[in-house]
């Protein structure tokens, strides 16, 4: 039997799973949803799978299922009983303030950093203060007698003249 590589979400991510043709969303916060999946955590194994990511799933569970694999466990808000821990770096950095998920563990918060960068960025554009000439290139200075003949013959083929 040839045994392919397979990857498994299980948890709010296996949503996307299902959507791609995947196993489908384990609930493990409900004791029926958790023994409902044994199946499909034993097929995984058996089919060679190469590692399993469990998002938003009690650690109770995951440990479970941590430990009856032997595959790598990856955890995105899953608890500490993982062989791994995922979290996404706009969540992690801070960038995004509507919405937080509740695994999320922000280091720093770069949104307020790109929210006063962007503004001042636009406010320099508007006031033309940027691009200054320091952050343009130069024209060689060899190439720079000839250039106002040659933009003239090209102006005069596209007819702007």
């Amino acid at each position: 039997m040839r045994r392919g590589l397979l990857g498994l979400l299980l948890g709010v991510v296996g949503r996307l799973a299902a959507g791609l043709g995947g196993l489908g969303r384990l609930d493990g916060r409900l004791v029926a949803g958790f023994y409902n999946h044994e199946g499909i955590r034993r097929a995984v194994r058996d089919a060679g799978a190469f590692a399993v990511l469990i998002e938003a799933v009690p650690p109770e569970v995951c440990k479970i299922i941590r430990d009856e694999l032997d595959v790598p466990v990856y955890g995105i808000g899953a608890g500490p009983d993982t062989d791994g821990q995922l979290l996404i770096v706009s969540d992690l950095v801070g960038q995004f303030q509507a919405f937080t998920p509740k695994f999320v563990k922000k280091y720093c918060n770069v949104a307020e950093v790109i929210t006063s960068a962007m503004s001042e960025y636009i406010r320099d554009v508007k006031e033309k203060s940027f691009p200054a000439p320091e952050h343009a290139y130069k024209m060689l200075k060899s190439e720079a007698p000839g250039f106002p003949a040659l933009a003239s013959e090209y102006r005069q083929k596209l007819g702007m003249n």
